[in-house]
């Protein structure tokens, strides 16, 4: 099992808009004794995806911004069998849409969108992992 994770600075304003926006389930919500959020686990299809706040320890320090990168070094690939919807949706919510919805070579279709802290996500409805 492969789980992604990141760091936000507003977990907050990302558990919001990862569960209202792009519509993945909250499995886990940590929060320390000031109800301060420190770890979240989120559900999308049979995919789980963690993040936590941006802090400035042990693993912290492996983990960079897009802002402070200049850029994202990598993706969430995320597949959805209703991507049409999902991009209507992230649209409608205002998302910042960078790749729109479109057919891809490889078969299905695609579309890629920035969050509000500069990460990227791709949503398609081709799954690589049904050939496997």
């Amino acid at each position: 099992m492969l789980i992604p994770a990141t760091r936000y600075r507003d977990c907050e304003a990302a558990l919001t808009f990862l569960t209202e926006v792009l519509a993945f389930e909250p499995l886990q919500v940590f929060r320390d004794d000031d109800g301060v959020l420190v770890h979240v686990e989120l559900k999308l299809g049979q995919g789980v995806f963690m993040f936590g706040p941006d802090r400035d320890n042990a693993f912290g320090r492996y983990m960079v911004h897009p802002d402070r990168a200049g850029g994202e070094t990598t993706t969430i690939y995320a597949v959805v069998p209703d991507v049409a919807a999902r991009h209507e949706r992230a649209v409608a919510a205002g998302a910042d849409v960078v790749l729109p919805l479109e057919a891809q070579p490889q078969g299905g279709s695609s579309f890629t969108l920035r969050d509000p802290e500069g990460h990227v996500w791709t949503f398609g409805d081709y799954d690589p992992g049904a050939a496997a």
